[in-house]
């Protein structure tokens, strides 16, 4: 079937892109049903001794985990923790931080409250106040950035929680 793709291609005069033919190429194995980044994705989620069945507990990781097979340069994602538990947010959020370094994507996030472990996962933090950017730099220079603009983070606070408010 590919060769066939191949030819109608060339025929027709559309070139391929040698990025997304290199990706293929290389998680594309014969004979087998998955790709390695497909069982790579299910095992960093945790999803491997389900991968044949549905799971309801597990749907929201099942769903973020069919799309982050492929070739993307960058993800958007909005509250991916509704309805998770901290410790599966974590895990989650570690493996995109590990995903971003190794497969060289950008991923956009948005959070309401992330546990302060989730949130020192960022590399990156991007903060918006009606619509507008307020802050985007690493996450270790917002808290000198809110002291220069006069707001302090109380002690008793975690750094997600102070910016959130």
């Amino acid at each position: 079937m590919l060769a066939e793709l191949s030819k109608r291609e060339k025929g027709a005069g559309i070139k391929s892109d040698p990025e997304i033919d290199a990706f293929m190429k290389a998680t594309a194995l014969a004979g087998q049903q998955t790709s390695l980044v497909t069982d790579y994705i299910l095992k960093i989620l945790g999803l491997d001794i389900c991968a044949d069945i549905m799971v309801t507990d597990d749907m929201r990781r099942g769903i973020s985990g069919e799309m982050l097979v492929g070739p993307a340069k960058a993800l958007f994602m909005d509250e991916i923790s509704n309805g998770l538990d901290s410790s599966t947010t974590f895990q989650i959020v570690k493996f995109m931080k590990q995903m971003v370094h190794i497969m060289d994507v950008t991923m956009i996030i948005s959070f309401l409250q992330p546990p302060s472990e989730t949130f020192n996962l960022f590399d990156d933090v991007i903060l918006l106040s009606e619509g507008q950017v307020v802050y985007q730099d690493p996450r270790e220079n917002v808290l000198e950035f809110c002291e220069i603009m006069g707001f302090k983070c109380p002690n008793r606070k975690g750094v997600a929680d102070f910016l959130q408010e």
